[in-house]
């Protein structure tokens, strides 16, 4: 075969190993490269992709629920009418708490956390079992090439991924420790083979986050149009009421060595990694997109707008939108009001949406009020009725609230205190849960999921206000997706241009979940269709929504694909049951290869009446596969045992 057909062999799906593969697995998968047909032609061949649907693992295989499972065909249509058919499969990168190779000849451990001063933290619960705490739960993760990269000793070209570690479960005692660490966030160089596409590590950088005063419950993240990894930081601890919170001391004392330390204000921002030459990275966090549970943000194609996900009970719809391209430490923050129309029925017709300004702030100006001011020097907040006129009732975390803001301070309340401030701006703070977002360019088309659609969404729940526009009838755990069309030439409520021709103008449902009673494995939501979406990512050339679940409704989590055009919705893979599926990115080509990553995040994470049927069998089997439920995988879905190629012969 000749050498320019084996680098073409792949061109679709090619995994992306982020540790060399081992035994044969990889022999054979690398064998079938070897024996692929001739080079593949422009990925403009491609008519269509198809994927079937994995089956939902059951107990009549247990081992297939306590690991990651697929049964699944992709089907290519390409320009001459033809189809060629590939089985999918799942290989790990590494499971966390592997040691992997470091910058200085040596080993690292994946996924360690480490304090302010990049020394290890160490776990001491159990006396004589001391080691360095590292996550069980990895999640964004980004893929991308530099043209100036300079490592030496590659056989291929560099490529490089940034992978966020985002918690872990508990201490080896059994002590809850979310929340309590100081988020990791690695740059890995790997070495890619110009002949298959694998790629193998061969440098794993910790980023040094102290001049961001570390990170805070990093979740999903994004690649920018500009290259870099766009990371987040989700549940923004709560600075009027940081007394009460134990977890924030925790985590103070972890990170800094004094409980005392930490700023509230400086977490719940958006964290950037630009990624260098030589494999290692730098992390910028941006303090003027709005202080909120970042799970996960969108840049449109203009350079500028981003729209963010929002994790929490009344949270908003948030659009930032940056004065230049390819800079976010500068910009306008807008929150959205919806109009007559929101339903969670894929038929309805949706809702409009109009957009309130916030406020303008730069980067810089907001990180100086986050470091000089306490709370109460922006708003008086209280969660019982002061009776005092002065003061508006709101909902925050589905709590009431009576908030008076200080004279002067609408500034640092629209980026310090967000939520709040744009609930008294008239913002629609109703919905729940607001996960990933990703959009569909060639459509206009932004997608943002809600893992569930409760509480404050629906009418009575907690946290409900009419003046949201959100009134649901009866609550869906199961949660669903909607979709925003996008456009430009957009006033805000005050009659100002909005510089975006990329802002949501209209909200609607694109799928929902269904809840159920219990069926025999114990799952609370159909299994055949999406429950509690999370992690989306679409990809352009396949037409393909990708959809990864964090669900309390399905036993198994699954990862999804959802064709846009047929509307068919396929199962790929089943997680082990207990784990949330991180970490999804779709690239749709680097150096000629497409990849899909995907990661999942505590396994044997059991819920006591959704796992009650199937904890005794699986619990032995889950600790067995990951380090008695302390690691978790990074990894990817790629061809089995051949390469995937986009065209025509």
């Amino acid at each position: 075969m000749r050498l320019s057909s084996r680098r073409h062999a792949m061109k679709l799906l090619a995994g992306a190993p982020l540790l060399p593969l081992g035994g044969t697995a990889a022999s054979s998968i690398l064998a079938a490269f070897a024996d692929a047909a001739p080079a593949a032609a422009s990925p403009a061949n491609l008519v269509s992709a198809r994927f079937s649907s994995t089956p939902s693992p059951t107990l009549a295989n247990p081992a297939a629920m306590a690991t990651t499972t697929i049964d699944s065909t992709l089907t290519l249509t390409l320009a001459d009418g033809s189809k060629r058919d590939y089985r999918l499969g799942y290989q790990p990168f590494f499971i966390t708490g592997d040691m992997v190779p470091d910058d200085k000849g040596g080993t690292i451990l994946a996924g360690g956390y480490v304090d302010i001063d990049n020394k290890p933290i160490i776990d001491r619960s159990v006396p004589g079992k001391e080691r360095q705490m590292f996550s069980d739960a990895p999640d964004g993760t980004s893929l991308l090439t530099l043209s100036d990269a300079s490592v030496p000793g590659l056989k291929g070209k560099p490529v490089f991924a940034v992978v966020q570690f985002e918690y872990t479960t508990a201490d080896q005692a059994g002590t809850d420790t979310y929340g309590t660490l100081p988020s990791p966030i690695a740059v890995l160089t790997l070495d890619q083979d110009q002949d298959t596409g694998k790629l193998t590590l061969v440098k794993y950088h910790n980023v040094d986050t102290s001049k961001a005063h570390g990170l805070w419950i990093t979740c999903g993240a994004s690649l920018s149009p500009w290259n870099t990894h766009l990371s987040s930081e989700e549940y923004e601890p709560d600075a009027p009421f940081i007394a009460d919170n134990k977890g924030f001391k925790r985590f103070s004392h972890n990170l800094f060595g004094d409980e005392s330390k930490a700023n509230p204000y400086h977490y719940g921002h958006l964290p950037e990694v630009t990624v260098h030459p030589d494999g290692t990275g730098t992390v910028v966090k941006h303090y003027c997109l709005g202080r909120l549970s970042h799970e996960l943000v969108q840049v449109m194609p203009d350079r500028r707008t981003v729209l963010m996900g929002d994790d929490a009970t009344n949270s908003g719809l948030f659009v930032f939108v940056a004065d230049r391209p390819a800079d976010l430490s500068a910009g306008t923050l807008y929150v959205a009001k919806l109009g007559e129309g929101f339903s969670n029925d894929p038929a309805g017709a949706g809702a409009p949406l109009t957009w309130i300004k916030l406020g303008h702030a730069t980067s810089a100006e907001i990180e100086k009020l986050a470091d000089t001011l306490k709370p109460s020097d922006i708003m008086t907040v209280s969660k019982t009725d002061p009776n005092d006129a002065s003061f508006t009732r709101i909902f925050a975390n589905g709590v009431a609230n009576w908030v008076k803001l200080e004279p002067g301070m609408e500034k640092a309340a629209a980026f310090l205190e967000t939520h709040r401030y744009a609930y008294l701006m008239g913002g629609s703070m109703g919905f729940t849960k607001m996960e990933g977002t990703t959009v569909n360019v060639r459509d206009k088309v932004a997608y943002s999921a809600l893992q569930n659609m409760v509480d404050s969404m629906v009418k009575g729940g907690k946290g409900w206000n009419a003046e949201s526009g959100i009134a649901l009838d009866k609550p869906l755990v199961a949660g669903g997706i909607i979709a925003h069309d996008l456009a430009g030439g957009q006033k805000d409520t005050s009659g100002a241009a909005i510089d975006s021709e990329w802002m949501p103008v209209r909200t609607r449902t694109l799928l929902v979940g269904e809840d159920i009673p219990a069926d025999a494995l114990g799952n609370l939501a159909a299994v055949d269709r999406v429950a509690n979406p999370d992690n989306l990512k679409f990809s352009e050339t396949m037409r393909t929504l990708f959809i990864g679940e964090d669900s309390s409704t399905h036993v198994n989590n699954y990862l999804w694909a959802y064709n846009v055009d047929t509307k068919e919705l396929s199962r790929l893979m089943s997680l082990p049951a207990g784990a949330e599926s991180t970490g999804l990115h779709a690239v749709d080509e680097i150096n000629g290869w497409t990849y899909i990553t995907s990661n999942f995040q505590h396994a044997g994470d059991w819920l006591k009446a959704l796992h009650d049927k199937v904890k005794p069998e699986l619990d032995p089997l889950i600790r067995a596969n990951y380090r008695d439920r302390f690691g978790a995988a990074v990894g990817y879905i790629t061809a089995e045992p051949t390469g995937i190629r986009m065209s025509q012969k």
